[in-house]
């Protein structure tokens, strides 16, 4: 079996989607029989794929800018993925849309819907594309990956695609040691892109009657790149009495990020809509506590592992950040939890499932492999 998985989300700023096809493509390899390949395929016009990225892996890298390629395959579909990797079996997608093939098994990954609802949120390319095609391209799917029950029943009720073509797949926890407990006295956290959905905007008022109500209440720090529409948040957060408390450290390296997360007190993950949401999964894996929206996907990631909120209600947005700090034995509680928790996510047994899906896809299509 010839796997082609499109790598694109993965070659610069790794951020959610990036991460997963990164993560899911090293453990696909670790998991191939001996006969079979895995291609990561990439194409930009000024951004090269690093041919050893993932070891044992095959790479394509086209130089082909990537606005161009997307309109031309989500508009025309054309021209097939075998214009650029030669054979496949499996053509498979990290978005909603296919990529176009000729003969392989065609599988799509969605992450969430949130471009049906909040479809000015997105970026350009997103609204040109999403809303109008995901539906029809996820019923063509020969195998449709999601990484989360909550979307698995979104694309079910939604998209109208049968469950026995859904596989979920979700990240696994990243191979990081738990933190010994030092206390809750560390900053606050906040992990992801700064757009809309994220609802960075009601964090920061959170802070603010957080501030007004606790004097000793540590720093916020905002770890993510920040998109065009969100960028005057932060010059709120420039004015008294968010000055010089909240600090905006841009994207960091996965090594940055483990560090960011051993000295938090708490993650505040509040976004409107989530389809999974690793940065609290990565705080369950040190052993940080989780202030989580009761939204998407993130009740059923959190469990136990931290406090729910009500992602429009800022007054109990700040309470539940001073329950935490306030309250170190329900802080290491939750900590307890968020590790305990952890261990159900592996890459391994989500790359043993989508192989399994693989297999699927290509009985569907009528391929042999």
């Amino acid at each position: 079996m010839r796997i082609l998985i499109d790598y694109r989300p993965a070659l610069r700023q790794r951020t959610g989607v990036g991460e997963y096809a990164h993560s899911i493509a090293g453990a696909l390899v670790a998991e191939l029989d001996p006969a079979s390949t895995l291609v990561l395929f990439s194409s930009s016009w000024k951004d090269r794929l690093p041919p050893a990225v993932i070891p044992g892996a095959e790479s394509v890298d086209a130089r082909v800018p990537v606005r161009i390629l997307n309109r031309l395959w989500h508009r025309f579909e054309w021209p097939a993925a075998e214009t650029f990797a030669g054979p496949i079996d499996v053509a498979h997608s990290m978005h909603p849309l296919l990529l176009p093939s000729r003969r392989a098994a065609q599988v799509v990954t969605i992450h969430d819907l949130y471009f049906l609802d909040r479809p000015e949120s997105t970026a350009a390319e997103v609204r040109r594309d999403y809303a109008a095609l995901a539906a029809r391209h996820a019923r063509r799917a020969d195998a449709v990956i999601v990484v989360s029950e909550y979307t698995a029943l979104q694309v079910q009720s939604r998209l109208d695609v049968p469950p026995e073509r859904i596989t979920i797949c979700p990240p696994g926890a990243p191979a990081w040691e738990a933190r010994p407990w030092a206390g809750n006295i560390g900053p606050i956290l906040f992990v992801g892109t700064i757009e809309p959905r994220k609802n960075v905007g009601r964090l920061l008022s959170a802070y603010r009657r957080l501030v007004e109500r606790m004097r000793g209440a540590p720093p916020l720090l905002l770890a993510g790149r920040v998109t065009p529409e969100s960028a005057a948040l932060l010059a709120a957060a420039a004015d008294p009495p968010l000055a010089g408390r909240v600090r905006h450290l841009g994207y960091v390296s996965d090594e940055q990020r483990q560090q960011l997360y051993r000295q938090a007190s708490l993650l505040v993950l509040p976004s409107l809509n989530e389809g999974f949401g690793l940065p609290a999964l990565e705080a369950m894996t040190i052993g940080v506590p989780v202030v989580a929206a009761n939204r998407g996907a993130l009740p059923e990631l959190l469990g136990d592992a931290g406090l729910l909120i009500e992602p429009e209600d800022e007054a109990g947005m700040a309470s539940a950040m001073e329950r935490l700090l306030s309250d170190e034995a329900l802080a290491q509680r939750c900590g307890r939890a968020g590790r305990v928790r952890s261990q159900r996510f592996s890459w391994r047994a989500s790359a043993q499932r989508l192989l399994r899906a693989y297999e699927a896809a290509l009985e569907r299509h009528g391929g042999q492999h």
